[in-house]
């Protein structure tokens, strides 16, 4: 197993490119600091760094090791907090942590304390990342793999809607059936949603889907401007469109039959493992209340 103070003194000495910088830094002698970096040399079976009179630098190895040797360290810190105050990371996919979340975070910390909790937003595959790295607590997502090690739950269910612009042809329907749909051309948002899977699962094999356009536009932030601008029309949580249907910015008319995505809700541990406070208080909380498609 890797010594986590060589690891840091390893880090140390990549970031300051000195032996004398990184042992102030560390408050060791420097001898200490090359004989750390020399036993770590000798478990890997690599040489980590170079010497010159400019310092030192990393090699090939190091470059790779690096984010590996980043990653031990926040997990070091985190088991730490975790342990000692009882810190939790959430982590959310980016339609779910920016549209679909807040209320029940807000719920959720009230009368607690902040410094307790933290919360990372950002594309799903990176969200399973970080939850199989150690690097968060707790991950709700459109979409869950169901890999080994993990405890999950179907948290909610979330309809889809097609959104169109208020001036667009579609904008005055009420509803747009699964063969109509299989007819339109969508922009495409953030990819490792699952959207494209679950229109998979939606018609059956060998029945037309709609077309997904080559303007791919990587959030659903920037789809919406799209539609906005009438560069197309898409289909997105029902959620992430609240406000622009309360405007009457955008449209988003519902799909029958209803076309929905199971959120997730995943933590580590197997078994009998302890549920952890956030994943309680989501499954026990009522959802809120959200406006209709089209008004």
């Amino acid at each position: 197993m890797l010594n986590l103070a060589w690891v840091r003194t390893f880090l140390a000495l990549v970031e300051h490119k000195s032996f004398r910088s990184a042992a102030g830094q560390l408050q060791l002698a420097q001898p200490t600091v090359s004989q750390q970096l020399r036993k770590l040399e000798q478990q890997l079976g690599v040489v980590l760094l170079t010497r010159s009179r400019l310092g030192c630098a990393p090699t090939p190895a190091a470059v790779a090791f690096i984010p590996y040797a980043e990653s031990l360290v926040r997990i070091h810190q985190r088991a730490i907090a975790a342990v000692q105050r009882g810190e939790q990371r959430i982590g959310a996919s980016s339609n779910v942590g920016i549209y679909v979340l807040q209320p029940y975070l807000k719920t959720y910390l009230d009368g607690r304390d902040l410094a307790s909790f933290d919360i990372a937003i950002d594309r799903n595959p990176a969200i399973a990342q970080k939850l199989s790295d150690s690097e968060i607590d707790v991950a709700v997502m459109e979409w869950w793999d169901k890999r080994p090690g993990f405890q999950w739950k179907e948290w909610r269910r979330e309809p889809l809607v097609v959104i169109v612009p208020s001036a667009h042809p579609l904008a005055a329907r009420r509803e747009i059936h699964k063969e109509e749909l299989a007819t339109l051309v969508l922009l495409g948002g953030e990819t490792g949603t699952g959207t494209g899977h679950l229109l998979d699962t939606y018609f059956r094999p060998g029945e037309p889907g709609p077309q997904i356009s080559a303007l791919q536009l990587g959030s659903t932030e920037a789809v919406k401007q799209a539609v906005k601008a009438g560069l197309g029309i898409s289909l997105v949580l029902r959620s992430a469109v609240a406000e622009e249907v309360a405007s009457g910015s955008l449209r988003a008319i519902p799909v029958k039959p209803e076309l929905s995505k199971d959120i997730f809700v995943i933590w580590r541990g197997i078994g009998t493992a302890a549920v952890p406070p956030f994943v309680t208080h989501l499954t026990r909380s009522n959802p809120p209340t959200s406006p209709a498609a089209c008004d």
